[in-house]
């Protein structure tokens, strides 16, 4: 496995790949790996000729209040584990490689980032589309692999594909999970025992939303409402919701009633201490 860290020699090495007929898979991530991203560098292995992934934590994305400096970082370890899932160059930059002091582009979202993750990180997803927008032009992937847990994230990079014309596809896997059912996340490093086992709230409030649509109720609030008595019920201290939520899976809206078929999305995010995580499933209305 190839480490890079020059922005200008990863575009020289993807672009001479192009060149070859290489075709290029891309999973960005930030670091501190886990199976989840693993699986996800196995299923660009199974496509594509190169498989680069890149590890970069990007400060765009982080508020002023938020974890950008307790962001958990091992490169060692992501090194190895990125070796092993089948990785064939592993692009590291540093922030001042890829900010430069008079860099000035902001990629802006409209619609899709507005609602939800939007409400409570005003500025996370202009910094995820930045960023996004330059690992694909310093990587040149054919095929950009991201996990189904950070869904809505997944639909403004594909939104930012689309009406940039970039030419590639985005490919979303799903969500790797823990024995017990809990999303893999690099943030779950943050939980304490005790939070641990609460964090299986968000699973559950899923898998019980699931079964109530899947046995024929498309009312929202009484979807949302479920979801939520569930987590309420737990009675788990020092929990903050942020939104339980269901919307169309395809645009994020909210119609008071799914209609037959309707792919819908259930989204949560809680607070427990000062821990954040986010979860979702997406279901079929009948």
């Amino acid at each position: 496995m190839h480490i890079i860290s020059s922005a200008a020699e990863m575009q020289r090495i993807a672009l001479d790949c192009k060149r070859s007929s290489k075709l290029i898979g891309v999973v960005p991530t930030m670091g501190y790996l886990h199976a989840g991203h693993a699986s996800l560098i196995r299923a660009a292995h199974e496509e594509c000729d190169i498989v680069i992934t890149t590890i970069f934590v990007n400060p765009l994305q982080f508020a002023p209040t938020e974890d950008l400096s307790r962001y958990p970082r091992d490169l060692a370890r992501d090194t190895a584990i990125a070796s092993e899932a089948g990785t064939d160059m592993l692009f590291t930059p540093t922030v001042e490689e890829m900010y430069t002091p008079d860099f000035a582009v902001n990629i802006s979202i409209g619609g899709v980032t507005a609602p939800f993750e939007g409400e409570f990180r005003p500025t996370h997803f202009d910094g995820v589309a930045t960023v996004v927008a330059k690992l694909f032009l310093l990587t040149q992937p054919d095929i950009a692999f991201f996990g189904q847990k950070d869904y809505q994230q997944c639909m403004v990079v594909q939104k930012m594909v689309r009406d940039l014309a970039f030419p590639l596809e985005v490919r979303i896997c799903p969500t790797l999970r823990e024995h017990d059912g809990l999303a893999m996340s690099s943030r779950n490093v943050y939980l304490s025992a005790e939070d641990r086992i609460n964090a299986l709230v968000l699973h559950k409030a899923l898998q019980e939303a699931q079964r109530l649509v899947e046995s024929g109720e498309r009312t929202r609030s009484r979807i949302e409402d479920l979801m939520k008595s569930i987590v309420v019920s737990m009675s788990i201290p020092h929990l903050r919701v942020d939104y339980i939520v269901a919307a169309d899976a395809q645009t994020l809206e909210q119609p008071d009633v799914f209609a037959e078929t309707q792919e819908i999305v259930l989204l949560l995010a809680l607070r427990l201490g000062s821990t954040r995580l986010i979860d979702n499933m997406v279901v079929r209305a009948v």
